[in-house]
């Protein structure tokens, strides 16, 4: 990548290239429809024309590229969860980020910098140290560290044994990690479009055609579109949807907000969060403080920002940084989670055949877009579901069979 920006500045001309499909008119019929041109549709996208040679896509979104979710999550990285089949999904999705930049030779401004979850009872420190323990067994880097170890971790971090929560030890994930959101789905959809695929925003999705419970083509707002198979990957509207195509998903909608302060000077290194006080606090390469919490405490599909959660995410993060009293809050905004009843993702088959579900993402989509890509494209093109994803698979709420993961949170929902 440093070669091929040396070239292109030592070129007399630049001549402009497309990043993305130019605007042009929907084809009468796809090999394969992705609704959803957020990170996730773009990552299937992408795997599926340069791992699977599939070329025939159409990208639609009714809105514009990553302009959703993606554009409104709080951007970190992470695998330490709670069960095995969390642990092993996440684990390959942060090796997979680790060489993004390289892979697409556009700069996804990846940080490798560490997560501090901290631990204010008894109870959190057992299930640390169980979560250490899985971790460990998987081959993620998580350890229980004791209250020195945190305070030469974050020495801005009050540590009052005075405080309302004090802070009795923490679980050190060092392969936490944070990135450019924008970038990562800038650098998929660009892989996708120079492949052939065709990204085409604006385009809703009104409409499922099924025949003989096979589905057949997708009726947006711009024509009908024929394909052989449909990937649904649009986070928090997937209940909605899903709905189109007459399925009924076991998920409910939420907002989630978060926010950013004015910039200081670097302080804060690794991604410091309190599932006991519902934030988590770190700081980005330009210096402002990013901000989040849990999400509100009603289902809405709408994204405004309100005053009720300022409050609560500044006396959350005044608990743990005093020293941002005087701190002004730049921007402030949310997300539509869809939550699941155990806080694992829908992955897989539908009740509809060549109808496939990318969804349930809750407050996790982002760390799991290249390995959801991956996984995703290899069930398209083959037709048979990775083992990797065979956990999170729709059938399970019915067997009884789910995957929870409410523990292993940033910050409690």
């Amino acid at each position: 990548m440093p070669f091929g920006l040396l070239k292109y500045g030592l070129r007399k001309q630049h001549p402009g290239q497309h990043h993305f499909t130019p605007t042009k008119p929907l084809k009468s019929h796809y090999d394969v429809v992705i609704i959803g041109a957020g990170g996730h549709g773009c990552s299937i996208a992408y795997y599926l024309a340069k791992q699977h040679g599939i070329t025939d896509i159409a990208l639609i979104d009714k809105a514009y590229l990553g302009g959703g979710n993606t554009a409104r999550n709080t951007a970190v990285i992470r695998s330490n969860y709670l069960t095995e089949s969390g642990v092993n999904f996440y684990r390959d999705s942060v090796e997979l980020y680790q060489g993004l930049s390289n892979e697409f030779g556009y700069n996804i401004m990846m940080e490798n910098r560490g997560q501090l979850t901290l631990a204010h009872s008894d109870a959190a420190i057992r299930s640390f140290r169980w979560r250490a323990e899985v971790n460990q067994h998987l081959g993620v880097r998580s350890e229980l560290v004791d209250r020195q170890t945190i305070r030469e971790l974050v020495p801005n971090l009050n540590l009052s044994e005075d405080s309302r929560f004090p802070i009795l030890a923490g679980l050190w994930h060092a392969d936490g990690a944070t990135a450019r959101h924008d970038a990562v789905v800038w650098g998929y959809a660009r892989g996708a479009c120079q492949r052939g695929v065709e990204l085409h925003q604006l385009t809703e999705a009104q409409g499922i055609e099924i025949d003989a419970g096979r589905v057949v083509g997708v009726r947006t707002n711009r024509g009908k579109i024929a394909c052989g198979a449909v990937v649904q990957a649009v986070a928090g509207a997937s209940s909605v949807v899903g709905k189109l195509a007459g399925i009924k998903l076991p998920i409910h909608s939420f907002p989630l907000q978060a926010m950013v302060t004015q910039p200081y000077k670097p302080v804060l290194t690794p991604h410091v969060s309190s599932p006991h006080v519902h934030v988590y606090v770190h700081q980005t390469s330009r210096g402002e403080f990013v901000i989040g919490g849990g999400s509100d405490p009603y289902p809405l599909y709408h994204t405004r920002a309100t005053l009720d959660q300022r409050e609560i995410l500044s006396a959350a993060t005044l608990e743990l940084f005093p020293f941002l009293a005087q701190a002004k809050v730049l921007r402030q905004w949310a997300g539509t989670t869809d939550m699941t009843p155990d806080y694992s993702p829908i992955m897989g088959l539908s009740p509809v055949e060549n109808y496939y579900l990318d969804a349930g993402w809750g407050t996790w989509g982002f760390k799991a877009t290249p390995i959801s890509g991956k996984t995703m494209a290899e069930l398209v093109a083959t037709g048979k579901v990775p083992a990797l994803i065979q956990p999170f698979e729709l059938e399970r709420f019915y067997r009884f069979q789910q995957v929870n993961e409410a523990g292993a949170t940033a910050a409690s929902h």
